[in-house]
């Protein structure tokens, strides 16, 4: 396994399973998280925090929807756990990256992911330690056999069979 850093940031799922697999190049952060948690430049491991709310992904599926970024069912993403490395490279106000929200954001390159490390986080940048597990899926995040259809994986799918149903080729164009 490549050397981890000592210095990590803790990032809500899903948008920290983005930094390090989706090309998520800006993590957007207030001016006081900023220099009260010492962010500077510099390489950081990624924590997967341990805490999201149905709402909290539902929110972030449809951003990345929106901008052609395929997010993970909500059970397969890790949380509590170090998932990657990334190169701080700036601090800005502003950004045409798509992933800007401000009012402040560090700018990130060179992700690396690694195997999920058990970890617990903090605020701000803070010196992690292998510990603790994995947190389980929440039964919310299980997908659902005898329920009312989830609007989430419903709408990937219906999404999916339009997609299939336009290809040239298919049964319409026979």
């Amino acid at each position: 396994m490549t050397q981890l850093p000592t210095i990590a940031l803790s990032v809500r799922q899903p948008w920290a399973w983005a930094i390090i697999h989706a090309g998520k190049n800006i993590e957007n952060r207030g001016h006081v998280a900023i220099t009260k948690g010492g962010m500077s430049r510099r390489r950081i491991a990624i924590h997967a925090s341990k805490g999201m709310t149905r709402d909290e992904y539902v929110h972030a599926y449809d951003f990345m929807r929106s901008i052609n970024v395929a997010c993970p069912p909500a059970g397969a993403l890790i949380r509590g756990a170090i998932i990657g490395s990334v190169e701080v490279v700036d601090i800005v106000t502003r950004s045409s990256s798509p992933w800007f929200f401000g009012p402040r954001g560090l700018v990130l390159r060179d992700p690396i992911a690694c195997e999920p490390v058990p970890a617990s986080g903090a605020l701000g940048y803070f010196m992690w330690k292998q510990g603790g597990a994995i947190e389980p899926t929440l039964k919310w995040m299980r997908p659902k056999s005898d329920a009312a259809p989830d609007p989430v994986v419903e709408q990937a799918t219906s999404d999916l069979f339009q997609q299939l149903s336009n290809r040239p080729g298919s049964e319409d164009e026979r």
